[in-house]
């Protein structure tokens, strides 16, 4: 099935030598994507923002963050994307705006609001409550994030329409998909109760995304809809109703074990064997599988991404795990993120060139370029290589179901069909039915 390459906009190529990323310039790399094989292009958030929280505090969602170029540019990355075979999919963020999106000034009921602080409900990017005063109203607005991000009530009819009018907007352009940022979150208990369930995880969630896929269903062919589900893997099964692709990020957020990773993959095949899994090992929010999951070994970082390649349903390569891509160096005087810990090292430009010379000046420091595309391109032995050939092999056995294989230790067998995939996931040399495993090597046999 379908490989999406997320690309953090403002890190993956800049046109115009200020070192921030663009359209423009992610335009003009395209043909790095057909040339890999990925069916869809993700990128993150392109709206207009103040950059509080780098793009998750949107300020308009019926345009684009002038930094990133205008408009007609995106449209041109959405119809030259087509020509190539790829769909763009939209990084939505419907739980919360910046607070100075219009709507915070002018549709104040928008919002959370209470004439105290109601509950106990936390922050997660700033200790204490997830409450602001607001002198100007006189009273406390929730923010699930930062005070700059206040949350929005999805109780309000008003705020379920402007977002069906949104989705509307950016489906009439071509936009194929919608990556939604916080998709557990933003239906809040009416009440306002103390306890983090109440703050997310709410049922009435899935009422939205009912309607939200009525609305993709309008469309030939219909819209997809991947939600940002960071919840336990046993209430992620509810998010199959009305989600085409729920993001196991159980998955992500586990030790590159064997005995961690099979039961996951084991329990989704289990619960959910008519629905199509999504799988990652990176993203602008967590450090990069070739720092997390390899600690910078390259063998181990290929045997990750073999695992995500092989596995049934959709993959998600954050750009740079296709050449092994490690997080970058962000000394404490270049820190931009507001979230504790930092999210930076993983938001680092993607080294085109053994030079680093594409970037000047970058928004974040590039300081290491010996993992890079055009070196990477030029070897066939190349991790880059190696990424194009397993999504090509993939085809094989796309739609095929998934079966565990007795296996022997440390090593992880499973069937595709009639296809059987071996990964040695231990550092050692493992003889497994006759053939020999180098340390961390998968085989599709």
């Amino acid at each position: 099935m379908t490989v999406i390459y997320q690309a953090y906009v403002r890190s993956f190529a800049d046109s115009d030598g200020d070192g921030v990323g663009d359209l423009p310039g992610l335009r003009s790399r395209l043909d790095h994507l057909q040339w890999l094989g990925v069916n869809v292009l993700w990128l993150s958030p392109t709206f207009p923002t103040p950059n509080v929280d780098w793009g998750y505090d949107v300020s308009h969602y019926h345009a684009v963050n002038p930094e990133y170029g205008e408009l007609a540019d995106l449209d041109g990355v959405i119809a030259d994307a087509r020509e190539r075979g790829i769909d763009v999919w939209l990084d939505l963020v419907p739980n919360h705006t910046s607070d100075k999106h219009d709507w915070f000034t002018d549709r104040p009921e928008y919002y959370v609001w209470s004439p105290e602080i109601p509950n106990d409900w936390e922050s997660v990017f700033t200790e204490g409550p997830a409450w602001h005063f607001d002198s100007r109203r006189g009273a406390y607005y929730m923010h699930q994030f930062a005070p700059q991000q206040p949350d929005l009530d999805w109780w309000n009819p008003d705020v379920r329409h402007e977002f069906e009018r949104i989705l509307r907007f950016w489906f009439d352009r071509g936009v194929a998909g919608l990556r939604i940022d916080v998709a557990h979150a933003l239906v809040k208990d009416r009440e306002l109760r103390d306890g983090v369930e109440h703050m997310r995880e709410r049922p009435e969630v899935h009422d939205v995304y009912a309607r939200w896929q009525e609305i993709a269903k309008e469309y030939e062919p219909k819209r997809m809809m991947m939600g940002e589900t960071v919840v336990a893997l046993e209430k992620l099964f509810a998010y199959w109703q009305h989600l085409d692709l729920p993001q196991n990020h159980e998955i992500c957020k586990s030790n590159f074990e064997l005995d961690e990773l099979r039961p996951i993959v084991e329990e989704v095949e289990r619960r959910v064997p008519d629905k199509t899994p999504v799988w990652f090992g990176s993203n602008h929010d967590h450090s990069r599988l070739a720092t997390r999951w390899a600690q910078g070994d390259e063998r181990k970082a290929r045997a990750a991404l073999f695992m995500l390649l092989t596995l049934r349903g959709y993959v998600i390569l954050y750009q740079g795990d296709e050449i092994a891509l490690t997080d970058g160096d962000v000394p404490e005087d270049c820190v931009l993120d507001i979230a504790t810990p930092g999210r930076d090292p993983s938001r680092t430009p993607l080294p085109w060139t053994a030079a680093g010379e594409e970037w000047v000046d970058p928004w974040l420091p590039l300081t290491d370029t010996a993992r890079n595309v055009e070196e990477q391109r030029a070897d066939p032995e190349s991790t880059l290589h190696y990424v194009r050939d397993l999504i090509a092999r993939r085809k094989a056995f796309v739609n095929e179901p998934y079966r565990t294989l007795p296996s022997a230790t440390g090593v992880w067998a499973y069937a595709r069909g009639a296809t059987t995939c071996v990964l040695n996931m231990t550092g050692v040399v493992v003889d497994h039915e006759g053939h020999t495993l180098q340390p961390w090597q998968g085989l599709i046999l």
